[in-house]
């Protein structure tokens, strides 16, 4: 995984599962049950940990729709994943440069708002970074490429080469080696389709918390849901816990996952698709929106462009609060971030 704000389908990600991201201490046991108890799931998805918390409901129909969620979220991962040979992601790019191919309307989406954050972001957000194949970030295989590599592939990245149909239901990469990874722009929508099926099933209050991005909706036991920010260089220390009843989301990026040192340099997992290298600056970001549109892509964007730029494009997506964690360790808050964060802790 290159491009993501986490290991969204790399299959080593569950031994990591246990790690604490900068975002996911979530509490639901500090209010007086009001109506039955709530109902809880954990289950190994897209190369992490996805828990979900049910509530106000019996518990049969609350467990039914939990495991109805969970079949819906491991149905679109077959699809997005790259590590996985028949997935119409992976299709894609082996026909880079020779065939369009066919895409379910999931697939067409995703890839739609992935332009959209190409082009938002100023190419900062750019999904064909998978052709920077000569890294690797799987523990015990772990690789730096020569600096000739990166040069040819980086040859390969450029989102404007990735060519989409929507009436015929294709996509196509214009040059063969090309190759697309969708980490960082794939797994809130399948944990939004997640949600979509619990609201279906009749749940009206739920958590969803897939690896640290987590997705609410109304309350827990008549209170709001508590999403805790972690500190990305001291995971042990929270920067501040936020209070949320949805529809909310609030989504990390970090490079504080996937990550080892050589030559005395820390290379993460999160790759600037202008240099090929991983990016620097920014350690850590959270962002908190009402929806998944609203911030999907963002925090990989944010993390290529840096503090400075990074904040002036938050400034510019309405409804979007964001916090970002510099190197040196200060942080950066937008005024509603900061807001959230104080009536969190009162």
């Amino acid at each position: 995984m290159t491009s993501a704000e986490s290991t969204v389908f790399s299959p080593t990600r569950r031994r990591m599962a246990m790690a604490l991201p900068l975002l996911g201490c979530v509490s639901w046991a500090s209010a007086a049950p009001v109506f039955g108890a709530p109902q809880r799931g954990s289950r190994a998805l897209m190369g992490t940990q996805v828990d979900i918390v049910a509530d106000g409901g019996e518990a049969p129909e609350l467990r039914h729709a939990i495991d109805r969620a969970y079949a819906e979220m491991a149905r679109l991962e077959a699809l997005f994943s790259r590590y996985r040979p028949d997935s119409v992601v992976s299709r894609i790019s082996r026909a880079a440069g020779i065939q369009p191919v066919a895409v379910p309307s999931e697939v067409m989406g995703v890839l739609k708002t992935a332009q959209q954050m190409f082009r938002l972001s100023g190419g900062a957000f750019d999904i064909t970074v998978g052709s920077l194949k000569g890294w690797n970030f799987e523990e015990g295989h772990q690789t730096v490429p020569a600096a000739g590599v990166v040069a040819r592939q980086r040859q390969l990245v450029d989102a404007r080469r990735l060519v989409l149909d929507e009436s015929a239901g294709t996509a196509y990469l214009a040059r063969q080696g090309m190759a697309l990874d969708l980490g960082g722009i794939a797994k809130l929508p399948i944990l939004e389709a997640g949600m979509r099926v619990l609201r279906q099933q009749g749940v009206g209050n739920a958590l969803i918390n897939g690896g640290g991005d987590v997705l609410v909706m109304g309350q827990l036991q008549g209170r709001p849901w508590r999403v805790g920010l972690r500190d990305p260089r001291a995971p042990e220390r929270l920067l501040g816990a936020l209070s949320v009843q949805g529809p909310a989301v609030v989504a990390s990026s970090g490079d504080y996952e996937r990550y080892f040192f050589a030559a005395g340099k820390r290379a993460h997992h999160i790759l600037d698709p202008r240099t090929g290298y991983p990016t620097v600056g920014v350690h850590g970001v959270s962002l908190l929106a009402r929806d998944v549109a609203q911030v999907n892509g963002l925090g990989a964007a944010l993390m290529v462009q840096g503090a400075q730029a990074g904040q002036a494009l938050v400034a510019r997506q309405p409804g979007v609060e964001a916090l970002m964690v510099a190197g040196d360790g200060s942080a950066w808050y937008s005024a509603g971030m900061a807001a959230a964060l104080a009536r969190g802790a009162a």
